[in-house]
């Protein structure tokens, strides 16, 4: 954005409400995205998370610290603009759903997914009508082309922050209906995080924690609950 820069330059940071939303400011000076679009939140719930990171930048802007400041970027500059492109692109992991593809041995894994996944068709087909298929190993399974069109609409209610918070949850999971479950609200967050990583918590059982991958995963793990939090605060 075009006051994103290396070191702080403003004293107090404000929120400011408008006929569109809420914006953030630097001083006198709005923030703006990188494409230099206003930075316009939807909610003064996320307007504050956004001036928060800003008020606690210190001698150096680090955009690490700042992910409400990046989605809302992203919402803006990605989401809104390519929206079409996006929803296909997420439309693509309906037919590669996590929860379709299961392990056909050793039992013990087979068990658990069946446990941990199957709920989780079983209110899809409840809530919004829709059974996906379920194979063995990683060969595609075709999934009928009319639920893949009923799980697609659902993303058409779907403003451009949801969409964006959408969006890192169906591709940090690996699973459009773990996705769309957070937006439900159907189960508790970190449940449905920890289903999404049934088969990588199976694997450290197996072989034990290796420190990059368990940090790696810790970090995808804080992205999946951001995302979520972005899309409840959206709505």
């Amino acid at each position: 954005m075009s006051e994103w820069g290396p070191k702080r330059f403003w004293s107090t940071v404000s929120v400011e409400a408008g006929p569109e939303g809420f914006s953030i400011r630097l001083d006198d000076r709005p923030v703006r995205t990188p494409a230099k679009r206003a930075l316009v939140l939807p909610t003064q719930a996320i307007a504050r998370h956004v001036a928060a990171e800003w008020e606690a930048q210190e001698e150096r802007v680090d955009p690490a610290t700042m992910p409400w400041t990046r989605s809302a970027n992203a919402a803006i500059d990605k989401v809104a603009a390519h929206r079409r492109e996006v929803t296909d692109h997420l439309a693509g992991y309906v037919g590669t759903d996590l929860l379709s593809y299961r392990a056909a041995e050793p039992v013990v894994l087979v068990l658990r997914q069946q446990k941990t996944w199957d709920p989780l068709l079983d209110w899809l087909a409840s809530r919004h009508g829709v059974r996906l298929e379920v194979t063995e190993g990683v060969m595609p399974v075709a999934q009928d082309p009319a639920c893949v069109s009923r799980l697609v609409r659902s993303m058409e209610s779907m403003s451009g922050f949801q969409l964006a918070g959408f969006h890192d949850l169906v591709t940090l999971s690996g699973s459009f209906v773990i996705a769309l479950a957070v937006a439900d609200e159907a189960f508790p967050v970190q449940d449905l995080w920890s289903a999404s990583r049934l088969d990588e918590s199976w694997q450290v059982e197996q072989w034990g924690e290796d420190v990059e991958a368990t940090e790696e995963t810790a970090r995808k793990m804080r992205a999946f609950l951001h995302a979520a939090a972005l899309f409840r605060l959206a709505g």
